[in-house]
């Protein structure tokens, strides 16, 4: 890998773990002479780094406006959903048959910690922590190429509750997570598989996939915006 490539890999994994972690929101434009000050690169390079987060739909490029966050339609919305409860799926199945007890054990450790930072610092706190064990137990499954669509749904995911979320809670689901890993304790593919279903399906009560509520959330945003000036 030569250097260039290097530096494509960081900006595009910076600016990925932003939106994921919803520091970037939805709408936000993507300032890139920030970007190739803070990397110390031409605008071409980071150019050619927004065009891979743009093919990845993370980020979206407007005619003659410049690249913003991407924002998520009611329909690719619900795909997505409908991605990740088939990805869910399957890492189940692979994280069951390969999956040590050591391995299992340091899942229950990141839940105890998501457990403990709800309990002392919040909602803001420990959300980091819940997305990660997901994407832990995609690594786990031990399958490069499912991993990368894993981690690409979920960051997609990510912009969906930020745009149509309704209903928020101050937990995202570590006793869920406690469950299924005795689940997957168990070898039991179908119980975890379904205790994974009730974990997703509560993450999705929580949303409204209106048009409307979308718009809402866009507006809240030019308030908060223009009203910390």
């Amino acid at each position: 890998m030569d250097v260039g490539d290097d530096v494509t890999n960081r900006i595009c994994a910076t600016l990925a773990a932003a939106i994921g972690n919803g520091a970037l929101k939805p709408g936000t434009k993507i300032l890139e002479d920030a970007i190739a000050e803070h990397f110390g690169v031409s605008r071409t390079v980071v150019r050619g780094a927004l065009g891979i987060l743009q093919r990845d739909h993370l980020l979206e490029r407007k005619r003659n406006r410049g690249t913003f966050v991407a924002e998520p339609s009611i329909e690719e919305a619900t795909q997505l959903f409908e991605a990740r409860r088939t990805l869910e799926h399957a890492t189940i199945e692979r994280v069951v048959a390969r999956a040590t007890e050591a391995d299992l054990d340091q899942l229950d450790t990141l839940n105890e910690e998501e457990k403990r930072l709800y309990d002392v610092d919040g909602q803001a706190a420990g959300h980091g922590l819940s997305g990660q064990f997901h994407l832990e137990l995609a690594r786990l499954g031990g399958n490069d190429v499912l991993t990368e669509l894993f981690n690409n749904v979920t960051a997609r995911l990510s912009l969906v509750m930020v745009l149509y979320e309704e209903e928020k809670r101050d937990d995202w689901g570590a006793d869920h997570h406690h469950n299924i890993v005795a689940a997957i304790r168990k070898r039991d593919v179908k119980l975890a598989q379904k205790l994974m279903d009730e974990h997703l399906v509560d993450i999705e009560s929580r949303v409204r996939l209106t048009q409307s509520q979308g718009d809402r959330h866009t507006f809240v945003s030019v308030l908060e915006t223009f009203s910390a000036k």
